[in-house]
Parts: C-alpha cells; sequence; structure tokens
C-alpha cells in the first residue's frame, strides 16, 4: 500500500534516517516553539545529585553551597549530572476519523511518521519509550523501554492500526476514544516524563483539555495535532459538496449560515494549548499537506532537511 495513505514497518523503520535536526529538549533555536516563555514549561531531562567539592573557576556561582562553604572555610559547589533518559509517553490516535487527506497523504499516515519521528529521536537520545496507540476498538498499551526492540514493536502496532483503517468503516471524530487514553496517561505517568499527544484536533474537547492540564502539572506536555487544510479552510464559494460519516450525508454549502471552519480550528488550537490548568501546553501543529519530518524541523528552528545521495 502506498506509505501516504498507510504507511508500513519499513516504511515507519526508515524514519531513523530523518530524525535529526529537530529536539523536544528544553534548550531550543530562539524561532522554535519550544523557545520563549511560553515554551518553558518543556524542562527537558532532570539533573541529578553527585556531590559537594570544591569551588573550580568556570563552575556555576548558582550551585555554590553556601553552608558548606561557611563550614569548611572553602567556597563549595554541588555537583549535578543530568540524567541520563526520561520516559516518553506517546498517545497516538489512529481512530478511523484519521484515514483522511486532501493534498499529500492521510492524517493517520503522518500521525504514523510523528510517531516513528519521535521513536527514533528518542531512542538517540536515550531514552525509554512507551506508547498508548488507541483506535475505535480500544488502547494498545507499551510500557517504556530503552531498545530497538521495544520502538519496532511500538511501529509494528502504529503500522497495523494505520493499514486496518483501509478497510474499516468511516465515522466521525469524536472526543471519546481520545480521552479514554488520556485518562489512561494520566494513571501511568508521575512526573517529570515526556508526554507527546498526536491526534486529531477535532476530536479534543474540554475533557481532553482537562486532562493534558492534569498530566502537564508534573510532566512535559508537547501536543501535535494533526490536521488537513480542507479542515483549516475550506476553498473560496461558490462550491457545493456531499460529504458522508458513513451513516448520513448531508450537503456543504460554505454559503449557508454557520460556517466558521478558520474560527473553530484556532479556537481548538488555543483550547489545547490552555488546557485545563493554563499550563500553556506547546503545541506544534502538523498538516497533511507534506511528510512530518520537514514540518517538525521547522517548527522546532531546525536546518533544512538533511541532503539525500
Amino acid at each position: 500500500m502506498d506509505p501516504r495513505i498507510a504507511p508500513d514497518l519499513s516504511a515507519l523503520a526508515r524514519l531513523q534516517h530523518e530524525a535529526r535536526g529537530f529536539s523536544f529538549l528544553n534548550r531550543q533555536p530562539v524561532h522554535s516553539l519550544l523557545s520563549g516563555r511560553r515554551a518553558s514549561r518543556v524542562r527537558g531531562r532532570g539533573l541529578a545529585f553527585e556531590e559537594i567539592r570544591s569551588y573550580r573557576p568556570g563552575d556555576d556561582i548558582r550551585h555554590i553551597d553556601w553552608r558548606a562553604s561557611a563550614r569548611t572555610g572553602d567556597t563549595q559547589t554541588r555537583v549535578f549530572t543530568e540524567e541520563r533518559d526520561r520516559p516518553t509517553l506517546l498517545v497516538v490516535d489512529l481512530t478511523a476519523a484519521m484515514f483522511f487527506g486532501s493534498v499529500h497523504a492521510t492524517k493517520s499516515a503522518i500521525a504514523a511518521e510523528v510517531a516513528a519521528l519521535c521513536c527514533w529521536r528518542g531512542l538517540r537520545a536515550g531514552d525509554r519509550l512507551g506508547a498508548l496507540v488507541f483506535g475505535d476498538d480500544g488502547v494498545t498499551e507499551f510500557r517504556a523501554h530503552r531498545s530497538r526492540a521495544a520502538v519496532m514493536r511500538i511501529l509494528g502496532e502504529v503500522a497495523r492500526r494505520a493499514e486496518a483503517l483501509a478497510a474499516a468503516p468511516p465515522r466521525p471524530a469524536g472526543p471519546s476514544a481520545l480521552n479514554a487514553a488520556l485518562r489512561r496517561a494520566e494513571e501511568l505517568v508521575t512526573h517529570d516524563a515526556m508526554v507527546v499527544v498526536i491526534a486529531d484536533i477535532q476530536a479534543a474537547d474540554e475533557a481532553a483539555a482537562r486532562s493534558l492540564g492534569r498530566i502537564a502539572r508534573h510532566n512535559d506536555v508537547i501536543a501535535v495535532p494533526i490536521s488537513d487544510p480542507l479542515e483549516r479552510a475550506l476553498p473560496e464559494a461558490p462550491w457545493r459538496g456531499r460529504a458522508t460519516d458513513g451513516a448520513q450525508t448531508a450537503t456543504i454549502d460554505p454559503r449557508g449560515a454557520g460556517w466558521q471552519v478558520p474560527e473553530a480550528y484556532a479556537q481548538r488550537l488555543e483550547a489545547i494549548r490552555k488546557g485545563g490548568l493554563r499550563l500553556e501546553t506547546p503545541v506544534l501543529p502538523v498538516g497533511t499537506e507534506e511528510e512530518a519530518a520537514p514540518q517538525l524541523r521547522r517548527m522546532l528552528g531546525a536546518a533544512a532537511a538533511p541532503k539525500r545521495r
């Protein structure tokens, strides 16, 4: 099957070579969407205390231990080491409503690409990776492990669910599957984890925003809403079309009253970003108009994609 419709496991495995030029760490270029005051919520790995020793030129003066210095009569500083890894939990939406695309690829294919890129980038950084891959029939859970085998298991489930959507009946986007996955994420993560939510923006409601806010209280949350250009802005009128959710059919006429597609899209993005606790969740909107890797590089302040030979 065309990977723009449903990428298989081999296609997702090849994306390990594209998982470069971007990072989810807290130190970002100034034009990255994770830089600045709002993105300071992304803390990166924690620091573990190692020892107290004599101050040396070049040490961070903020780490001077004044009590130890007073006791010894010599300036003492605390030494910290950066934690080698942190748990990363991916929440990946592969419901039937994701099997839609009007330009380059389906939303489910782009979501699979984003999940694969996050996995390979996290593995390269030494993080432990887990996932909640969900569809209309429930959630498949993967506990966090740091190994290539763990990544391949996650991507195997992503590929399986993405391929199954081609034969599934169409369904409208709804919040129930996403909310169930987020409730499970709340149970799994306690603190200092990275939670990346890759989901259909049409499925996000106030309950999802509140869940994201509760998770973000003690963890780093990055929302990656997947959308299609037709969901962000309809073509200019006049035109008419027909749409179906598999059960009902309706006529689409943008000249009629009540059509506010751009406004509704912007409002959903803002609701996700603010969350239930106003913690300013970083949002990385990814579209179906091109591959996921260059979009992540642009938003995370990196250079152009590496040249292929």
